[in-house]
């Protein structure tokens, strides 16, 4: 699997940062490096947007 797909579903919130570590076979204090995220660990999933005629 390309490692840019990965990096951009972690960016997405498709998957956590454990997640993408497991897939690209490498720690997941590696990752945070190449991704630049925070040491604080899992990255919120994103919330469904409403609709605004609701």
């Amino acid at each position: 699997m390309d490692k840019r797909k990965v990096i951009e579903a972690y960016q997405r919130g498709f998957i956590t940062i454990q997640e993408c570590a497991q897939i690209l076979g490498i720690d997941s204090l590696e990752i945070m490096g190449m991704v630049g995220a925070p040491h604080g660990g899992e990255r919120p999933r994103p919330v469904p947007r409403q609709s605004m005629n609701s």
